[in-house]
């Protein structure tokens, strides 16, 4: 379990990066609830993956 949590960050940001690439493959670059939700997802997977490390580190 502790593996899982201190990889969650990165999983944020690998599945924020699929969305994004998917959309780019699709053509569907215009969709902003789309483009933007990803986009949360990878600031939201850096930032916890910033925060989990140090927590467990300590």
């Amino acid at each position: 379990m502790k593996g899982l949590l201190k990889n969650l960050g990165l999983i944020l940001v690998v599945i924020g990066a699929v969305i994004l690439v998917a959309c780019s493959f699709t053509g569907n670059v215009n969709n902003n609830t789309i483009l933007g939700s990803s986009a949360v997802l990878v600031v939201v997977g850096l930032i916890s993956y910033i925060v989990i490390n140090k927590r467990i580190a300590d």
